[in-house]
């Protein structure tokens, strides 16, 4: 055959071509002759339009332009002989892109063979469907596919390719591919007697109910029978699919991946046949090996640590999760690396649970041998990580430590992460500030280079808000700069610490006011340009708590580095500071450079550090989530005043974002008010996502928690809101290890909103290319003009893996938001109630609880709700009152709200009464919905 010769004669092998000209020459002529062929024999016959549309391939493959051949390959779609018709589609599906001219005869041709009910020629379309997965193939054949999945005459193998179509199209064209009544069908495919049919259709339920669970429910049930039979089935039951004495491991994995798109079944029976099947898989994992071949360990471990997952998914069976706990254990000495890794990491999650932490814990000498003696650099990272997660006040002490020992010898590439920890776990599990100090003091000596601002600035923040560690700081840091060579950010500390309670130590002869001095400035000439300025602010606080060295402090000021030094803020600072110490008397310096007062608590600057660089869903935050996604109230602190100027110190509160400023909002244009703060406009809005609008009911009593979530993107959100402004941060997690490029999001307002309504500005744009694994933030400024009724819309278009993503949520910005409470006494409340009688100004809903009638949870939900809830105000006590005022850039709304329960009927009455209607009946649909 010419075929066979032609190959070899363009390849390296002696025989064919030796030199890339001599190839590129070669497959000229052979192009010649295919073209010239095409062109002049019109009567060519299928053989050989086949021959040399496999040439042309082949040629392609290697690297070459085609520009010629496509209708030829057209053509052989039309022929009844397999292999021709093969190539055709080969040669479609390699070459052919969405834009061709020839896509409607192609998918003329495609139609012809779905038709056929020839299951090879089905089995081809399909192939050739999903290999292209244009969206103008989901277009042409997302309706039909579904169709021929769930006849009842469609062949098995046809059956899998349509199931693996289908799922490639939804992959790439989810908004194509209608949900309907074959939805329920497919579902029972769970049942079929071919296990490839069931393999197939497991992978297609699993994609399609993570964007629609509701859909896919019932899947639960038969996904439970089924795995139920393949883990207790003996290897020689299902011989086809027994892979090296494993019944079915891939089917089996897909199941439990299936099943941890739910919550663990309500039905007793389905819960139970599900515990006894996890059981079975716990108990094989015991059973010694059938063989000794990798490919059998393999293929039970990736069953057994998946079904590891579910149970950690589920976190409700203690003894499975125990259970779980002790089988991972084994792993951790186990000599294959890849387990030990998978084990640590698992173990991390388990830590998380209140019912397996105590059994982590128990592992907790064999994970620090694991973190001394592992040679691989990825383990010895999740041992890092599995120490922090189980750690506690009972064991702190031993883990900081033992990372602090691991932080000398560490790989670079982990060890800004290892101090993270370590400052955390000092900060969260200190009994003895002491020791705190002690500990972060020996971190910046041991990895100085990889201690980050935000460290120190969490310790001398601690340091200042605690009177009783001041004494002890100050002494410790003083004798810490003793020695010959101090890393640059314990000079910083130094400096900070003795400026503001060096007189505490002052009474030492070793630790006077002037060897304090000494030892300071010693440093001084070896440090950076914002240490120094930061020492110089040390020296004029040494002339306020020790006149007696006022005069050594001045000659320094006074001498020329100082003054004539060609950094700007250096010289500024020793010019102003010289002056001030000249100038001013005892009481004005005494108020100028009294003692810093203490910070407002806020969260751990170091924390939000670390999960910034960990990345969302990780170890770090998985307990913070979990307790938002399950609150249904408000639980944020009260809100810093988003229009004031931070100070100077504002980078040790540890808001780790960019402040709002005191300038003026823009002039209002004549365009959209609401505008797009992120990036360029969309060109076009996908529908909202499903659980949007339950997502966006569950914002309107708190601010903090995660707005979305699938399998590629979470946004979480952190709001706080004063008067008439607000300040919301939005996080965007990339859960893949693959890049986000393009990430484009855009605020999108109805037309009411863009009527001088509400105005948002971004402080900065968001970065279009979002890594694997990590996280960035937006910043929005809000302002509430007047009274509206609807949220923006947050949409999101981004490509991932060359796939274009496109989705919307709900932004919850909300009238209730711009609340402020109000305490009233009784007579105050009920005069005003009756001011407010007219019966346009009062809304009242009667409506049935959704959720249980707990009092306690009533008033946290009014309370994060934005009013003020009074007390002892109404004469049945059970009832509930509430008053606030509604602020916006034109007027103030006061508003009254009183909610009736009735136990015994499980109903609430709500009257809203405020000054204007709409604001009413908003506010009334806000609040009813969260009972």
């Amino acid at each position: 055959m010419k075929l066979v010769r032609f190959h070899p004669n363009i390849s390296d092998g002696g025989r064919g071509s030796k030199s890339k000209e001599a190839e590129i020459k070669r497959i000229n002529k052979e192009l010649a002759n295919i073209r010239s062929k095409f062109k002049g024999d019109k009567a060519l016959d299928g053989y050989s339009k086949k021959k040399y549309v496999c040439k042309l391939l082949f040629i392609f493959l290697l690297g070459h332009d085609i520009d010629f051949g496509h209708m030829e390959a057209v053509n052989l779609l039309s022929s009844n002989r397999y292999t021709e018709k093969q190539i055709g589609y080969l040669f479609i599906s390699v070459l052919v892109n969405s834009n061709s001219e020839l896509i409607r005869l192609i998918n003329n041709a495609i139609k012809n063979d779905l038709a056929s009910r020839n299951p090879t020629f089905m089995g081809l379309a399909l192939h050739c469907i999903a290999n292209v997965g244009s969206r103008e193939m989901a277009e042409a054949f997302a309706g039909e596919i579904p169709k021929i999945l769930v006849a009842g005459d469609t062949m098995d193998s046809v059956k899998q390719s349509a199931a693996l179509c289908l799922l490639r199209l939804y992959r790439t064209s989810p908004d194509l591919v209608p949900m309907g009544d074959w939805t329920s069908r497919v579902v029972h495919l769970l049942n079929d007697q071919h296990l490839g049919v069931v393999t197939a259709a497991t992978s297609l339920i699993t994609t399609l109910a993570q964007k629609n669970p509701e859909e896919f429910k019932t899947s639960v049930s038969l996904a439970v029978s089924r795995l139920s039979r393949i883990v207790t089935s003996a290897s020689t039951d299902l011989q086809d699919y027994t892979y090296y004495f494993v019944p079915a491991p891939w089917l089996s994995v897909k199941l439990l991946r299936l099943l941890q798109c739910y919550p663990p079944p309500e039905d007793p029976a389905v819960r139970g046949r599900l515990t006894e099947c996890l059981e079975t898989i716990l108990n094989k994992a015991q059973e010694p090996p059938k063989s000794k071949k990798v490919q059998h360990s393999n293929a039970k471990n990736a069953v057994l640590f998946e079904a590891i997952s579910l149970i950690i998914h589920h976190d409700s069976e203690p003894n499975l999760l125990v259970r779980a706990c002790n089988q991972l254990g084994q792993f951790l000495q186990h000599r294959e690396t890849n387990l030990r890794y998978l084990a640590l990491e698992s173990m991390c999650t388990l830590a998380s649970s209140e019912f397996s932490h105590e059994a982590v814990k128990t592992h907790i000498e064999t994970v620090i041998n694991a973190l001394k003696t592992e040679r691989d650099v990825s383990v010895r990272q999740r041992a890092v990580d599995l120490l922090y997660a189980m750690c506690d006040r009972s064991n702190a002490q031993q883990i900081v430590a033992e990372m602090l020992n691991y932080l000398e010898t560490a790989d670079y590439s982990i060890r800004e992460e290892i101090v993270l920890k370590v400052a955390i776990l000092a900060e969260k599990y200190a009994v003895d500030y002491t020791w705190y100090v002690d500990t972060i003091l020996n971190l910046i000596r041991i990895a100085g280079d990889y201690v980050s601002e935000e460290v120190w600035y969490r310790v001398i923040q601690i340091v200042i808000n605690r009177d009783d560690v001041q004494g002890y700081a100050a002494k410790t840091v003083f004798e810490a700069l003793q020695a010959p060579a101090c890393h640059e950010n314990l000079v910083k500390v130094g400096g900070y610490i003795l400026g503001e309670f060096g007189n505490l130590i002052a009474g030492d002869p070793r630790s006077s006011p002037l060897i304090q001095f000494n030892l300071l400035h010693s440093k001084f000439h070896l440090c950076s340009v914002p240490t120094r300025a930061l020492l110089l602010s040390t020296y004029i606080k040494f002339v306020n708590l020790f006149p007696e060295i006022k005069t050594t402090i001045q000659d320094v000021l006074r001498s020329d580095s100082q003054l004539k030094n060609a950094d700007v803020e250096l010289q500024q600072r020793a010019v102003e500071y010289l002056r001030l110490s000249t100038i001013a008397s005892t009481d004005i310096l005494a108020t100028v450079l009294e003692e810093m007062p203490p910070f407002p608590e806020r969260e751990s600057s170091i924390l939000a550090k670390l999960k910034k660089k960990k990345g969302p869903g990780t170890v770090t935050d998985l307990e913070e989530i979990k307790k938002e996604r399950s609150s249904d109230m408000n639980g944020s602190a009260e809100p810093a005043s988003v229009n004031s100027t931070p100070s100077p110190s504002a980078d040790l509160l540890g808001l780790g974002a960019a402040p709002l400023t005191n300038s003026a909002p823009p002039p209002a244009s004549s365009g959209s008010l609401l505008v797009d703060v992120f990036s360029d406009s969309a060109s076009a809005v996908a529908p909202l996502a499903p659980g949007s609008d339950d997502n966006f009911a569950r914002f309107v009593c708190k601010n903090n928690g995660v707005l979305f979530e699938n399998q590629l993107l979470q946004i979480g959100l952190k709001s706080e809101f004063r008067q008439n402004l607000g300040r919301m941060f939005i996080f965007y997690g990339n859960k893949t290890s693959t890049q986000f490029l393009n990430f484009t999001p855009t605020v999108i307002c109805s037309d009411e909103l863009q009527s001088n309504i509400l105005k948002c500005n971004s402080t900065k744009p968001v970065d279009p290319t979002v890594d694997g694994g990590a996280q960035v933030q937006q910043v929005v400024n809000i302002e509430c003009v007047s009274d509206f009724m609807e949220a923006p819309i947050l949409n999101i278009q981004f490509r991932y893996g060359g796939t274009f993503q496109n989705l919307s949520v709900k932004l919850p910005i909300t009238l209730n938001k711009f609340f402020q409470p109000t305490e009233m006494s009784s007579q105050d409340f009920f005069q005003r109630w009756k001011q407010l009688s007219n019966p346009k100004q009062e809304v009242q809903n009667i409506f049935k609880a959704k959720h249980p009638m707990d009092a306690e949870i009533t008033k946290a939900k009014i309370i994060g709700f934005g009013s003020a809830l009074l007390e002892e105000v109404d004469p049945n006590p059970a009832n509930f009152v509430g008053a606030g005022i509604i602020h916006t850039k034109t007027t103030q709304i006061g508003c009254l709200l009183r909610l009736e329960p009735n136990l015994q009927a499980q109903m609430y009455r709500l009257t809203l009464r405020t000054s204007k209607e709409a604001v009413s009946q908003r506010l009334c649909e806000l609040l009813s919905e969260q009972f």
